[in-house]
């Protein structure tokens, strides 16, 4: 992964927009089945809409039936970094882009082979670009 972004949060905040910010900057959660990308079905890469980084690939993403756009493993192995997340009463492993630090969503161990892994991710901190 190349150097970190690091903005100010005024800077953020310009950048992302009301919802992006909540979810990227402060760990918000979108609401299950409401996301741009929980149904999408294209084929294409999934980037951080926080800085542009290659996340996840369509290749990996599958209906997990949570309500959020799921997929089995990131594009790369140093793509995102997963952290203990303690709150709301709950033990989780989050996931934020390893190059701007954006919170994505979390990661839990229920999700098929050949990870079992399931990247729960919210749509807003993502963008989409089909394959051409």
């Amino acid at each position: 992964m190349t150097d970190k972004i690091q903005l100010t949060e005024e800077e953020w905040r310009a950048r992302l927009g009301p919802e992006r910010y909540h979810i990227l900057r402060q760990a918000g959660t979108e609401r299950a089945f409401t996301g741009e990308y929980e149904q999408n079905k294209a084929e294409g890469m999934y980037y951080c809409a926080g800085c542009g980084a290659p996340l996840f690939s369509s290749k990996t993403k599958y209906n997990s039936g949570s309500g959020w756009p799921s997929y089995y493993e990131p594009v790369a192995g140093d793509a995102v970094e997963e952290l203990r997340d303690g709150s709301h009463g709950m033990v989780r492993t989050e996931v934020r882009c390893a190059k701007c630090e954006g919170h994505l969503g979390h990661v839990f161990p229920d999700g098929p082979q050949p990870t079992g892994l399931r990247y729960c991710i919210n749509s807003a901190s993502l963008d989409f670009k089909p394959e051409e």
